[in-house]
């Protein structure tokens, strides 16, 4: 464990970027059914449990955060880059929904986990739009905080529409799904004029490049349940290549620096395109489903790579444990160096 006195007091809610992850890898296994069979279900079913459990995990030890160390959550709740993790709880719940929903149909369980993150999820994305209303002053829209985390509370909108129709949600899934797309183009003309003003994102957040992956990969699988039309998914499908090509340019140099929490970051979008793909190989050629088990391959290889450099890092103290973080200015490139 940490060698930290007080590990605990480090665990920000980002550490439920793990149960994305895994609810991830869980619903593209389930995806791989139709070609693989009965062996594809049971690798869903273990991984959808591992995720449940690590939640269940990391929600007990954050409610004795927030009662031991209030002031940690506060400082996460205010700080330009932490406060977009927070949308990974409520993600986390309405993914383990979609992994109930595949793996045992709808359920109550499944509906009130849905209902709760699909709830918390919005409010979360108009919570951090508020932000942006305060300019230059603490907590407002300044270009150092403009990272790809930001994706996870603004565009994650969409992941309700991945179990809402299943579960009779249908019209609700619609409109929130409607919030994420609408939305989605706005964070990436923000990380493209980021880029241009400020440069890239810090070192330690270069693997949050990743998620820029999720968005169309998602986007594709929602619009598959809501009933559109198969070409659509096709395009966003298309837009997913494109964002992992761009973001595998940088991967050597993402993966050089010590591990940590945000290496997670390449897992759940990594996971998600697979679904897509598998999702569209049920109709397509025999070619093609041969690359979407390789791309099931690749990312069950690095999220069992991320899983162990993980217990790894808690056994060694390297996690848990402070990291520096230096003040941002709205206006110099030089102190962008915000760390999660």
């Amino acid at each position: 464990m940490s060698q930290h006195p007080t590990p605990l007091r480090f665990l920000m809610p980002g550490w439920f970027a793990i149960v994305m992850g895994l609810c991830g890898l869980s619903l593209a296994w389930h995806r791989a059914a139709p070609i693989m069979g009965e062996l594809a279900g049971a690798g869903a079913l273990v991984v959808g449990v591992l995720a449940a459990l690590v939640f269940a995990v990391l929600a007990v030890f954050s409610l004795v955060r927030w009662q031991r160390y209030p002031q940690a959550l506060a400082e996460d709740l205010k700080h330009p880059v932490r406060h977009a993790f927070v949308a990974t709880v409520p993600i986390s719940l309405i993914l383990l929904a979609a992994v109930a929903t595949a793996l045992a149909g709808p359920t109550l369980a499944a509906q009130v986990l849905w209902v709760l993150g699909s709830a918390w999820q919005f409010g979360v994305t108009v919570w951090v739009l508020l932000r942006w209303l305060h300019g230059n002053k603490e907590g407002g829209l300044v270009w150092p905080s403009i990272t790809p985390v930001l994706i996870i509370p603004v565009v994650g909108n969409v992941v309700p529409a991945l179990a809402g129709v299943a579960l009779g949600f249908p019209q609700w899934s619609a409109a929130q799904y409607g919030v994420g797309v609408f939305l989605w183009p706005v964070i990436i003309a923000l990380l493209a004029v980021r880029v241009g003003v400020s440069g890239m994102w810090p070192e330690r957040l270069l693997p949050s490049t990743f998620i820029t992956i999720a968005p169309p990969a998602v986007i594709g699988l929602g619009a598959l349940q809501l009933g559109a039309p198969v070409l659509l998914a096709w395009m966003a499908w298309g837009v997913a290549v494109f964002f992992l090509a761009w973001s595998a340019s940088i991967f050597k140099r993402a993966i050089s620096q010590p591990f940590a929490v945000p290496f997670w970051a390449l897992s759940f979008p990594l996971a998600a395109f697979s679904a897509l793909t598998l999702c569209l190989a049920q109709d397509a050629s025999g070619a093609f489903q041969a690359l979407a088990m390789v791309v099931l391959a690749l990312s069950s290889l690095v999220i069992v790579a991320l899983s162990l450099a993980t217990v790894k890092g808690l056994r060694e103290g390297t996690l848990l444990a402070p990291e520096p973080v230096a003040m941002l200015n709205p206006v110099s490139t030089a102190t962008d160096r915000a760390l999660p």
